[in-house]
């Protein structure tokens, strides 16, 4: 798949294009969206389009030639992706040397360079600095893209030297055609993934798995019971958060599609608490009259609890802290 054909981006595609036949492509690039929303993906194809040895048409990947192979094996000697270690909280200033002594190779295959800095919310500002010389005199040829979930979490010192191109979630309609790619056809489940995954490709995919479905379960589960035990809750939730793996990406993807699901469930319940029915499984259709029996106004305030959750996953802060504040808030009755 070239670049030119990822779903749900066409004005992002657009203004690269623009620029790049006016003669204006940039060296730096920030790309800024909700995790999950696809711009590693748009990166990787906009990597291949730069080194690619038979386009197509100008700026378009073949991906036929062995440089589009390598690309998307990240094993092109033009191409590096960069990310903060396993056992840190921020992105290293060892890291972001490696970065630019990268940058400062001669092409391998004479087309240029691309680098990758994925998880650039955790660049710190001693790593940030180590970048600065690159982003401002950057080798000929040479493009560096960072990926950051917000321009809020960035420094000025990043800002002012990248263009910041903005990435918004998918539309249902684009959603939908990208799920049925990868092989979810039932419509019900079309629907259930569209409405929690918040026009997210990684999150809409990570909700498809029957371990998800089964936690989701279990998890409408806990509000059940008149008093739910906010340390079980946040026991349970950190436990599945946990098993995504080591990477700090897929822990919060995760931890986001769990505060989805509550909303969700929260939403549902504040419509039956106005007197809508409750609809779905029976285990969501209890949970939902146990949460309206509370009212309206306890709903409101476990919604905005959530909703600062799920805001709070992408400013990197700790996911354990944060699940634990909001199962105490969710289990106050």
């Amino acid at each position: 798949m070239a670049w030119t054909d990822v779903r749900g981006h066409d004005e992002t595609r657009q203004q690269l294009l623009a620029a790049y036949h006016r003669g204006r492509l940039g060296h730096a690039y920030l790309f800024v969206g909700p995790e999950g929303v696809g711009k590693k993906r748009f990166a990787v194809e906009f990597a291949k389009a730069v080194l690619c040895e038979s386009p197509p048409a100008e700026f378009v990947a073949c991906d036929h030639c062995p440089a589009c192979a390598q690309v998307m094996a990240e094993t092109h000697p033009d191409f590096a992706v960069f990310t903060r270690p396993d056992d840190k909280q921020e992105f290293v200033v060892e890291v972001a040397q490696q970065v630019v002594a990268n940058l400062a190779l001669r092409p391998a295959r004479g087309r240029g360079r691309v680098c990758l800095i994925d998880e650039a919310d955790s660049l710190n500002e001693e790593s940030a600095n180590c970048l600065l010389k690159s982003l401002e005199e950057p080798p000929p040829g040479s493009v560096l893209i960072l990926l950051a979930t917000s321009t809020d979490t960035q420094l000025p010192t990043i800002l002012s030297r990248c263009q910041v191109v903005r990435f918004k979630p998918l539309s249902s309609a684009d959603l939908k055609l990208v799920l049925i790619e990868q092989g979810v056809t039932d419509p019900a489940d079309l629907e259930r993934l569209v409405r929690l995954s918040g026009g997210c490709v990684g999150r809409a995919l990570a909700l498809s798995d029957k371990a998800v479905a089964d936690f989701r379960h279990a998890l409408f589960n806990q509000f059940t019971t008149a008093k739910p035990d906010s340390f079980a809750l946040a026991k349970f939730i950190n436990e599945f958060v946990a098993d995504a793996g080591k990477e700090s990406g897929p822990k919060r993807e995760r931890a986001s599609a769990v505060v989805r699901m509550l909303l969700d469930l929260l939403q549902s319940s504040l419509r039956v608490a106005l007197g809508g029915a409750a609809d779905g499984e029976r285990v969501e259709r209890d949970a939902m009259r146990h949460w309206a029996a509370v009212g309206a106004e306890r709903i409101a305030d476990a919604m905005e609890a959530a909703a600062e959750a799920d805001r709070l996953i992408d400013r990197r802060v700790q996911l354990e802290v944060l699940i634990e504040q909001l199962a105490d808030r969710l289990c106050r009755r």
